[in-house]
Formats: C-alpha cells, structure tokens, sequence
C-alpha cells in the first residue's frame, strides 16, 4: 500500500491503493512508514507520491457506510498522523501526482514542501459541499503551514484549485509538468537531506509543536 524506495539520502514513499483512500489500514501503514524511518541514523530526506490520477482522495467514505465503527478510529489515527508528519524530524515533500480532496488536502498540506503536478489535478477541501466538517485537529495541522486567508478561503468555500490558482494562493510551493513532478520533488528533498536532523527536529517542535500536540501527538 505505502512501499519505501531508497535514493541515496532520499526516501521515496509510493502511496499505491488505487485512489488512496484514508482508512484504517492506510492510517496504520503511514505510521508503521514513519516508525521505521524514524529509526533511520543520519541523513535522510522523505518524498511522498501518489498513483495514477490521484495523490490522495481522502476519506474512504464507503467502507464507513458499511463499517461506521471505524470511522472515529480513523479520524483519531488521521489527526495524529498529521500531527507526526508536521514535527517528523527529516524534511518532507510531497509530490502531487494528481488530485489532493480532502484529507489527502490535509496530508499535504502538513509537508515541509509541496511540488503540484501543472496541467492537471486538483487541491480541495470540499467538506462544506459534503456536510463534513474538519476538526479543531485538522484546522489546526493546515493552519499550521498554509496561510490563513487560503485556508479560509479553502475551507469556506470547498473551491478546487489547479495547480496555478493553488501556487498563487501558496497552497503549493512549486509546480511542474506531469514527467518532472517527482524528479523535482526528490531533488528538492535531497537537497535537504544533509540538514542537522536534531536541530531540524527542534525548529518544528518550536513552530509547530502547540498544533501537533492539538492533534494528540505529543512533542
């Protein structure tokens, strides 16, 4: 579902379910990913990348109309994995391949970096459309990077941004063409990669910390 590929200093993780749908599975995968690369010593930069159309099309809402009882478990789970991810001591990019809805929006928006594949895909927050409102958890993770009138706008009016309207309103850092969109998301992170890990680790607690902590993962 999530495989680790290494490049140099670098670790790619391939997101691969499909449309990548947030479940309990997926939720217990992105913290296994992440124990494991917490036990990486010394240099090390994380890419994280989609399939096919989609970076990450959130929820998986119809496993949830057949087992509501999970859906608390996965918001929980969810809520700390942004929380980890906004204090996770390497530097982060995510690449997006393709469309980022909801809380695959939330996923990306807690990376230190975010490259948007140009021509094609889509950055939303479409849970003012869908009758599902975002926590003081999810708030407070996309608050934490995003700027405040992008997320407000994001999130009252679950508008879709293309890439351009999404790098214009600073949703995203960079854009480029489909082929480039992983190219340019590793070479930005090993770029990175060779960063003191430990005062890196400290700079995100201090920036980041309190919204972390919000989400209940502790710093």
């Amino acid at each position: 579902m999530i495989d680790i590929e290494r490049h140099d200093d670098v670790r790619l993780l391939h997101w691969r379910d499909g449309e990548n749908r947030v479940n309990l599975a997926s939720v217990a995968r992105w913290h296994e990913v992440l124990d494991e690369l917490d036990a990486v010593e010394g240099p090390l930069a994380v890419v994280a990348v989609g399939e096919g159309k989609f970076f990450s099309n959130g929820l998986d809402l119809d496993r949830f109309a057949l087992a509501p009882d999970e859906l608390g478990p996965v918001i929980e789970g969810l809520q700390r994995l942004l929380g980890r991810l906004l204090v996770f001591p390497a530097y982060t990019v995510a690449a997006l391949n393709g469309h980022a809805f909801a809380a695959g929006a939330m996923v990306s928006a807690v990376f230190d970096r975010r490259v948007m594949r140009a021509d094609r895909g889509y950055w939303c927050l479409p849970e003012v459309d869908i009758g599902l409102a975002l926590t003081e958890q999810m708030t407070a993770a996309v608050s934490a990077r995003l700027p405040a009138p992008a997320v407000a706008d994001a999130m009252c009016t679950g508008r879709r941004y293309d890439a351009g309207a999404a790098l214009d309103a600073g949703l995203v850092d960079e854009t480029a063409d489909e082929g480039l969109v992983l190219d340019r998301a590793v070479e930005l992170a090993a770029s990175m990669a060779g960063k003191d890990r430990g005062v890196l680790a400290t700079h995100k607690r201090l920036l980041f910390g309190a919204s972390a902590r919000t989400c209940g993962w502790p710093t």
